[in-house]
């Protein structure tokens, strides 16, 4: 009788007892890795109303010397402030619908981002906004289409980033005080 038990205590020794378990864990984790994922529920599709506003743009004489409003039509999903003056500013980049007006900047250039922090405005201009190699007036029209742009409404002041820092010029204008409406008033 005791070889019975000799041999059954073999088999249920610690080594056996660890490697059935190890075993039996493998073959779980094989399955569940072998197991098709879960399909993910797509997201339900939301419309939003989209609520048209005019607003004034500004843009240049063609001699580079008066700013010149013209009026435009721009959709935006929510009527706050942010997001009607960020409409205004990818109208902007767009350039002007009359053909008396110039644009401030070249076609297809990436507008730049407005934030607002209460009544004040920060702008964050492209990196590329650094190599328009403009004078210094137009230089002065792009921040004054701008400022004048965002400050028809509403607003105290603009503040002029570009890349997303804060920086002492845009080549020859100081950046490093907010721009408001009577900056820009002699155009």
């Amino acid at each position: 009788m005791s070889g019975a038990l000799g041999g059954v205590a073999r088999v249920f020794s610690l080594f056996n007892v660890v490697a059935a378990g190890l075993l039996a864990t493998s073959v779980l984790a094989l399955q569940a890795v072998q197991r098709p994922p879960v399909a993910p529920t797509p997201p339900k599709l939301e419309l939003t109303e989209r609520t048209s506003l005019k607003v004034k743009v500004y843009f240049t004489d063609s001699k580079v010397q008066l700013l010149k409003p013209e009026t435009r039509t721009v959709l935006v999903t929510k009527s706050n402030a942010r997001a009607v003056a960020q409409a205004a500013l990818n109208v902007w980049a767009d350039g002007p619908y009359d053909r008396n007006l110039l644009a401030v900047v070249p076609a297809k250039t990436a507008p730049p981002k407005v934030y607002l922090r209460g009544q004040h405005f920060f702008v964050d201009l492209p990196a590329a906004y650094t190599n328009l190699r403009y004078g210094t007036s137009g230089e002065r029209m792009l921040l004054c289409t701008v400022t004048r742009t965002l400050l028809e409404d509403r607003g105290e002041d603009v503040t002029f980033l570009v890349g997303g820092e804060n920086v002492e010029s845009l080549g020859h204008l100081d950046l490093r005080e907010p721009y408001t409406r009577r900056d820009c008033a002699d155009q």
